[in-house]
């Protein structure tokens, strides 16, 4: 069985507890990252923990030494029986009171993984009635305070759909539920901005470099138009997506959808850090 990685040591799973009182079980004040293992190594590592270190500045948080947390995630993929898994880097304030106020204790530092058996070829998506904030404090931050993101997971489910996405405050297409969202529209290949509020995600940007997709906000009405979607995320690389809200996409995948999925597993393949 796969070790952890809990502040300095590799142990058993069962012996990777945490206090009661730390912090990010208390109040959820940590960030994460999810990054995949392929060919027994970590993908796109050093992407990751840059945007890891964006994350801890932008909600105040204290990380280890540079250095210590890719080491980490080296020494736990060791520990892996397959080639190709998920490995979870979990960093927190540390112990703290029953409340929002921090103390100066050290940061508590995860790092876990897991086989991964994959999500499905080609996915469904629908929009969830609950806007996000694209001005929020945590607004582009991947942090692990991420029930908003269980309860519309939920709600897209239970309407048939393997993932929920969201909109802004603005009346634009933010993200999905653990994804970023490309769409067809005229020809052209278009993400929300980061302005959007949504996630700067790894494979959103390795995207944004091996295609002609541009940056743009998204209207419902344009949504509702799209010739054809696709989902980014470091589990799911380049997902087609067949329906939006039930009603079928004129192209799953379309032409656009299978040039950035071509071109994403040679970058794949080359092993890119």
């Amino acid at each position: 069985m796969p070790r952890v990685y809990l502040n300095g040591e590799l142990v058993d799973p069962a012996d990777a507890v945490i206090s009661v009182f730390d912090h990010g079980l208390v109040t959820g004040d940590g960030a994460f990252e999810s990054v995949v293992i392929r060919n027994g190594r970590p993908f796109a590592l050093s992407r990751h923990l840059e945007r890891l270190e964006r994350s801890a500045r932008a909600i105040g948080l204290r990380l280890p030494p540079p250095g210590e947390l890719a080491q980490a995630a080296a020494r736990v993929a060791d520990t892996m029986a397959g080639p190709s898994g998920k490995l979870r880097i979990t960093v927190t304030s540390g112990l703290g009171p029953l409340g929002s106020g921090r103390t100066d204790s050290s940061p508590t530092v995860i790092v876990a993984c897991e086989e991964s058996p994959g999500g499905p070829e080609i996915g469904s998506v629908s929009v969830v009635p609950w806007p996000k904030s694209e001005r929020g404090a945590l607004a582009g931050a991947k942090t692990i305070s991420y029930a908003e993101n269980v309860v519309a997971l939920a709600r897209a489910r239970e309407s048939g759909a393997s993932e929920g996405l969201f909109f802004n405050l603005a009346g634009n297409l933010c993200e999905g539920t653990g994804s970023n969202v490309f769409v067809g529209l005229d020809g052209r290949l278009v993400t929300p901005p980061l302005s959007s509020g949504c996630l700067a995600g790894v494979t959103r940007a390795l995207v944004l470099e091996i295609t002609d997709a541009v940056e743009a906000d998204v209207t419902r009405d344009e949504l509702a138009r799209a010739d054809e979607l696709f989902l980014t995320s470091t589990t799911r690389g380049v997902q087609p997506v067949e329906l939006v809200d039930g009603v079928p996409l004129a192209h799953c995948p379309g032409p656009l959808t299978e040039a950035a999925s071509e071109a994403f597993a040679v970058l794949v393949e080359r092993g890119v850090d």
